[in-house]
């Protein structure tokens, strides 16, 4: 696997973990609600060509949680002002989930932030049809197993598989504890978000959806859609919430293709 390290950032008296990996173009990555789940194959690969900056959210363990921010909104407004504080910006956004949520809030206050964004099963806007799926109504690994078709998948047994350690599952029970905080009500979209997304013209953006998803439905697409009317959307069969998992190879041609464009 290629190296990755771990550095702090400090941006307003704050100290904020980051994963760094890769080589060549920057390219900020936002992990969803269950947390940075580790480097992955997908990772590697598309670490040939692009520098990954993934920052790991206030209050998901490593890095302290912040009590102002007490919506996703506030969040994003605080990962604003980080990438502008480190002169990250403008930059390529592929985020995951409620990280998808995060970018969505960003580009919405502030479209100069993000050069192209691929949004992989985003939360953030209430489906046009379906709810997502409460994950914080079922015991963690229920939440996990409902993220894949195929639980016999390989990589998601590498990373979620055999007996939950203590310490993974205190991660796990932080990350859904800042998630319940910011998200609950309403639950993990904002009213007003769809509304300040069609003002966002000029940065290509890109949604990715596996049409098992049984996490965020096909009516988030579609919400997405509405508001963005420009955003290109790329199906991939057969696959859950986490298509990066469950077909690698076909999620890395995709990524590939938009943030090479």
């Amino acid at each position: 696997m290629a190296s990755w390290t771990e550095d702090t950032v400090k941006v307003g008296g704050t100290e904020l973990v980051v994963v760094k990996g890769g080589s060549g173009r920057p390219l900020l990555m936002l992990h969803d609600e269950l947390g940075y789940p580790g480097w992955m194959s997908w990772n590697e690969a598309l670490a040939e060509e692009r520098e990954f900056t993934i920052p790991l959210q206030p209050g998901y363990g490593k890095t302290p949680r912040l009590e102002w921010i007490r919506s996703y909104r506030d969040l994003g407004g605080f990962y604003a002002r980080v990438l502008r504080e480190m002169k990250w910006s403008p930059i390529d956004v592929l985020a995951f989930s409620a990280g998808g949520y995060i970018a969505a809030e960003m580009i919405a206050s502030d479209p100069s932030l993000f050069s192209r964004m691929m949004l992989v099963a985003p939360m953030g806007l209430k489906p046009t049809t379906g709810e997502i799926f409460d994950f914080l109504a079922v015991t963690i690994r229920t939440a996990v197993l409902q993220t894949v078709e195929d639980s016999e998948t390989p990589e998601f047994g590498n990373i979620y598989g055999g007996e939950m350690t203590p310490e993974q599952f205190e991660l796990f029970e932080d990350a859904r504890t800042e998630t319940a905080r910011i998200g609950w009500e309403p639950f993990m979209y904002n009213p007003s978000l769809g509304y300040l997304l069609e003002g966002v013209t000029g940065v290509p953006t890109q949604l990715v959806w596996g049409d098992r998803d049984a996490v965020v439905p096909r009516g988030c697409i579609e919400a997405y859609q509405k508001a963005m009317p420009s955003a290109t959307v790329i199906e991939i069969p057969g696959v859950g919430h986490r298509p990066e998992i469950e077909n690698a190879e076909a999620f890395v041609k995709v990524a590939r293709a938009f943030l090479a464009a």
